[in-house]
């Protein structure tokens, strides 16, 4: 029933984003990203960078140059459109569950090689071994029925493609959730808690995410939205920050053909 509560909340928070950002203010919607060797200089980076970092986490385990990449989860693309631009994958097609996402999507990024459609992560529309690369981040915590997801992850990918995934879970929820990875069929190329990454993001945006909220959101939603934003001092901090949530990423690999 807790997860079963959390999608909901968690829907009806983007569905409101979508709903009042008219100035596309805000193109990222994961907690972020900071290791010790990235560079903090405000001048020299995107009000978005530790959000980008997150993207680049992932987006360098492998060299995509080239590569038909597909995201689901894509949000408000932001992430995809950094992907497309900077690691020059082949094309970059975006799935997201909300229509007004994508249909902000399509409006504001400008790229033939980058599309954004309507499709649920647990019944994509997409051909059986159609992409290289499938990227999902902070998405996946919203999916009813994760075994699912990752079956139709592994039937769109090509052989010796990869999964790039990275969320969040409850402590109590990772055994579950690592035996769904096992049986998937997808090898762990690379496992990675990083919860110490995500808050270090968390502690150096603080600030921007609170002037966003004041901006955007009404006086009695404040609460909530600083805690969907993972503010310092929420539950949702807290949570990162004892441990009870486990923030991972992996590098997983669908088997070549022999």
């Amino acid at each position: 029933m807790k997860l079963k509560i959390r999608d909901q909340l968690f829907r009806i928070w983007y569905w409101y984003v979508n709903k009042v950002d008219r100035k596309a203010e805000i193109l990222f919607m994961n907690y972020g990203f900071h290791g010790e060797e990235q560079d903090t200089n405000e001048e020299l980076q995107s009000p978005d960078r530790f959000s980008i970092q997150l993207y680049d986490h992932l987006a360098t385990a492998i060299d995509l140059k080239g590569l038909d990449v597909v995201e689901i989860g894509s949000g408000r693309g932001g992430g995809l459109f950094h992907v497309k631009q900077k690691h020059a994958p082949a094309s970059a097609q975006g799935i997201e569950l909300d229509k007004r996402a994508v249909n902000f999507c399509n409006t504001h990024y400008k790229d033939g090689n980058l599309t954004f459609s309507q499709g649920d992560a647990q019944s994509l529309k997409l051909e059986d071994e159609s992409s290289d690369v499938v990227l999902n981040v902070e998405s996946s915590h919203r999916y009813q029925d994760m075994a699912t997801f990752l079956k139709e992850t592994e039937r769109v990918l090509r052989p010796g493609g990869h999964l790039l995934l990275t969320d969040f879970r409850y402590d109590h929820e990772m055994d579950d959730f690592k035996q769904l990875i096992a049986k998937s069929g997808l090898q762990v190329v690379r496992e990675k808690n990083i919860n110490r990454e995500v808050l270090a993001a968390l502690n150096l945006d603080d600030q921007r995410k609170r002037k966003l909220v004041k901006k955007l959101v009404p006086a009695f939603l404040h609460k909530v939205a600083l805690n969907f934003a993972g503010t310092i001092g929420s539950t949702t901090y807290k949570n990162l920050e004892s441990g009870k949530y486990v923030y991972f990423s992996y590098v997983l690999k669908k088997q070549d053909l022999q």
